[in-house]
């Protein structure tokens, strides 16, 4: 479920332009291209770990 939140997290975050502002953060950074995909991506993993830690903390299924 942490997952999708993320996901719905960036997607709105996007409505008010920050995947543009990410992305210039990461290619001045790094000096790495950078897409709209890593940046759903990046939320989706943040998502995944968000879940793996309620799974060992014993409540991830509490919140399904």
């Amino acid at each position: 479920m942490t997952i999708v939140t993320f996901l719905i997290i960036a997607w709105i975050l996007s409505w008010f332009k920050f995947e543009q502002l990410f992305i210039q953060a990461l290619k001045e950074l790094f000096n790495k291209e950078v897409t709209k995909a890593s940046y759903y991506f990046i939320f989706f993993c943040i998502g995944v770990l968000g879940d793996i830690v309620l799974l060992f903390n014993g409540t991830f299924y509490d919140n399904l």
